[in-house]
């Protein structure tokens, strides 16, 4: 399996409800893209103090490292990914193996 984790810090204008549809976007990827078993996300919660201005983040679940690169160029990741990106001020993506 593979984990697709990221960190979205979203641009000031942006609003709670534009944020909201981005994840909802991101959710319904689920049951469209194959080898996409879940995904996971929510906003910063800790009074540490270290997200370095990254507001939200979210972690996908893939069968394996070749779903995760199908679902690169995927129309429906392409789809999901004209919605959410320009709402982003900065991105940073991990992936690693389980």
């Amino acid at each position: 399996m593979i984990r697709h984790f990221g960190v979205f810090q979203f641009k000031p204008e942006i609003s709670s409800s534009q944020i909201d549809e981005c994840f909802s976007e991101l959710s319904g990827m689920v049951g469209k893209i194959p080898g996409l078993l879940a995904i996971e996300h929510g906003p910063y919660e800790s009074d540490e103090g270290l997200n370095d201005g990254f507001t939200h983040g979210f972690i996908m679940t893939f069968d394996s490292a070749k779903s995760r690169d199908e679902y690169l160029p995927h129309p429906e990741h392409e789809r999901v990914r004209s919605i959410v990106a320009p709402r982003l001020a900065r991105l940073v993506v991990f992936d690693f193996s389980l």
